[in-house]
């Protein structure tokens, strides 16, 4: 199997996927605010939503219609500048309304359209202005719209996400897996704050592709954080239309299946370091790596524990080498720690063995940290587990993002 990153790919890279957006005026002036993504056949759909307790009503219509048509989704319709959360039952006719306008614009059945918003929570949709939005964008359709469709989704985030990588089978046959995603800030997982649509052209059934998703997700979405926050509106979904030449993925025994799960792996750890490096007020890439844990969760629990610490992600937007955070981060993480077998590296540099600092150059840990991509790993000396996840530092620039995201 092989994984090659098409240069420019996005979510309409694949074959039988067509993109489009349109100005709806939600939220923001001048800019698309709602993109819309259109298979040319019925495609198998498999999704994971927040687990806020507080859920937004696109992911409460959009799980019960997994329930009902998980094989026969063909359209998503996506707005910005309004969460459509904490809105009632005006919220779920909005959703519903969004559906049923998708569907009834390109032509569609019913229960054949996805639906997500992001943006302000607590606001009544604008529904008339959106609804006049998809009736324009479904005239404007093209598989070149793909960035585009990025790009519309977007709310605090600088700049639009996007990939795509084709994906050698056994046998010889291809495939293409595309996606978006939105998201800067309330990233944290289970599921990690965004929206995310991935498009491909393989045939799995749903209970398949739910699967290979669950994988997926737990090496990418599921190890980012920015700021421990879980959103009402979290919602990452997989379509996948058949439309590629490849013969049909039924069985999980099958090597393209495998080689499937990696494809799909790759690009969502894409969109996810995407989602990281654009973290609001972020200036730097963060790989926190925790190995020699009693097990791979812990050594996840370990190494999400520093990935969310505010102490540990401030010391880092200052390049400060500050080692007792990050040891005390891996203390109270809830993994098996003992402190006289812990051994820590800043940048490739030995700070901590034993429980006890080493005499590093402090001037020089400083500047291996004072670089856009930083790495630190934690070696726990009890077992084998590992795992490795993925955060940014934390500036002034994202108080005063989100002091401000309402006014």
């Amino acid at each position: 199997m092989h994984v090659t990153f098409l240069e420019a790919g996005h979510a309409a890279s694949a074959a039988g996927w067509r993109a489009a957006t349109a100005a709806c005026g939600i939220k923001y002036a001048d800019r698309d605010d709602l993109a819309l993504l259109v298979s040319d056949r019925p495609a198998a759909a498999a999704a994971v939503f927040t687990t806020n307790r507080v859920k937004a009503a696109p992911v409460l219509y959009d799980m019960a219609l997994l329930g009902r048509n998980a094989g026969g989704v063909q359209a998503v319709v996506i707005n910005a500048g309004n969460a459509n959360a904490c809105t009632g039952s005006d919220g779920d006719a909005a959703a519903l309304a969004m559906a049923r306008a998708t569907e009834a614009a390109l032509g569609l059945p019913a229960d054949s359209a996805f639906v997500m918003s992001t943006g302000t929570i607590g606001v009544p949709m604008p529904v008339a202005k959106i609804l006049a939005g998809i009736r324009v964008a479904a005239g404007r359709l093209a598989a070149a719209n793909g960035p585009a469709a990025a790009r519309a989704i977007m709310t605090t985030d600088t700049r639009p996400k996007h990939v795509a990588a084709q994906v050698s089978l056994p046998g010889g046959a291809t495939i293409v897996i595309g996606g978006m995603a939105k998201g800067a800030g309330m990233i944290h997982p289970n599921m990690a704050t965004l929206l995310s649509v991935v498009t491909s052209d393989a045939a799995l059934p749903p209970a398949l592709l739910d699967a290979a998703l669950r994988e997926a997700v737990a090496g990418s979405f599921n190890s980012i954080s920015i700021d421990g926050d879980t959103s009402t509106n979290d919602t990452l979904l997989v379509l996948a239309n058949g439309a590629a030449s490849a013969p049909p993925i039924s069985d999980p025994a099958d090597p393209a299946y495998a080689a499937f799960v990696a494809g799909l792996t790759a690009v969502c750890r894409q969109l996810a370091h995407a989602v990281v490096r654009d973290g609001e007020g972020a200036t730097r890439f963060v790989t926190i790596t925790v190995r020699g844990a009693m097990s791979d969760a812990e050594a996840k629990l370990a190494a999400m524990a520093v990935a969310r610490s505010p102490l540990v992600k401030t010391a880092l937007y200052g390049a400060d080498p500050n080692w007792g955070r990050v040891l005390c981060a891996i203390g109270y993480s809830g993994a098996e720690v003992d402190p006289a077998r812990v051994v820590l590296h800043f940048g490739g540099m030995r700070v901590l063995e034993g429980g006890l600092p080493l005499p590093f150059d402090e001037r020089a840990a400083s500047d291996l940290l004072n670089v856009p991509e930083v790495t630190i790993e934690a070696d726990l000396g009890l077992g084998t587990g590992e795992a490795t996840v993925w955060t940014c530092d934390l500036s002034p620039a994202y108080v005063a993002i989100n002091a401000e995201y309402r006014t």
